[in-house]
């Protein structure tokens, strides 16, 4: 199948002295997003040849606790999601919800 269409998703990363993270920009051709600013990224690409994922882990060093925590819990439902419609796997799909409610339960008590 030939590429009809391109699309690009930019990560722009403000960096203090010690180049720690203190502002994230976003950007995305199709969302007609330019440079919204954001707290947190996670990015995860597959590598097909080496059969390995390379990620990317950022937030800025003013990234409030509770709210790293809700955005890991969203992260957490959103691959369940994924997961469940790449794969068609319900089994594990399933166990996959029950930990993010796990998870979500235990992270509002701590």
């Amino acid at each position: 199948m030939a590429v009809t269409h391109k699309s690009e998703i930019k990560l722009k990363v403000g960096l203090d002295e010690n180049r720690v993270p203190e502002a994230i920009l976003w950007s995305a051709d199709d969302g007609n997003i330019k440079d919204k600013e954001i707290k947190a990224a996670f990015l995860s690409v597959w590598d097909s040849n080496d059969k390995e994922t390379f990620r990317v882990n950022l937030w800025t060093k003013d990234m409030p606790i509770n709210e790293m925590k809700q955005f890991f819990h969203q992260t957490l439902v959103s691959m369940q999601e994924t997961y469940k419609v790449a794969t068609g796997d319900e089994k594990m799909s399933e166990t996959m919800k029950d930990f993010c409610d796990y998870f979500l339960e235990n992270m509002m008590k701590s």
